[in-house]
């Protein structure tokens, strides 16, 4: 598990390349994760020690400047995050839900990462961009008082940055709700 991680989100998938190419020859990073998300956009996700993190994130931000949606760095990233960006699920009982909505996926990998710092829950599932429209969603559960915090330091995480849509708590998840998005979130035929 590395303790930094930064995020750089494009509107322009050649200068994403571009940016990604000059983040990795700045600063010996242990890891970069990079590619196309709908609609039309581009990721670059690097992460390692906290100083070459930084410096990496500084030179993609420099390069790709005229093309840059969003950014995230988390110095002191939560271990369970990188699980989630990864597209990594938690199914289990659901006592309460809240949801986190945002406008791009830089915020909602923030808006994660400060839930599950902030409270005791779980993170269900975190989706990014594909299928979404560019959007990111953060699923937290746990007990109500615990989804309740998380969910305030998530949105005061990202509240400056103009990225929230929308945020719920949904105490008691009816059973039928729960099974749906337990086995997928994604919309789908259901025998």
């Amino acid at each position: 598990m590395d303790p930094a991680l930064a995020l750089v989100e494009f509107d322009s998938i050649a200068a994403g390349i571009m940016a990604g190419d000059a983040m990795v020859k700045k600063a010996p990073v242990a890891r970069i994760v990079a590619g196309t998300v709908h609609p039309g956009r581009y990721l670059v996700l690097v992460s390692g020690e906290v100083a070459p993190v930084q410096e990496a994130l500084a030179a993609g931000l420099a390069a790709g400047s005229g093309a840059i949606l969003d950014h995230v760095f988390l110095p002191g990233v939560h271990p369970d995050l990188p699980a989630g960006i990864a597209a990594g699920r938690r199914p289990g009982p659901i006592e309460a839900l809240g949801i986190v909505e945002t406008a791009s996926v830089a915020a909602a990998i923030q808006a994660a990462d400060a839930g599950l710092k902030g409270a005791q829950v779980t993170l269900l599932e975190l989706r990014l961009a594909d299928g979404l429209g560019g959007k990111g969603l953060a699923f937290f559960s746990g007990a109500v008082t615990d989804v309740e915090a998380a969910m305030a330091i998530a949105c005061e995480a990202i509240a400056e940055g103009g990225h929230l849509l929308n945020a719920v708590v949904i105490p008691q998840l009816h059973a039928e709700m729960a099974e749906n998005l337990l086995d997928n979130s994604r919309f789908r035929a259901r025998n």
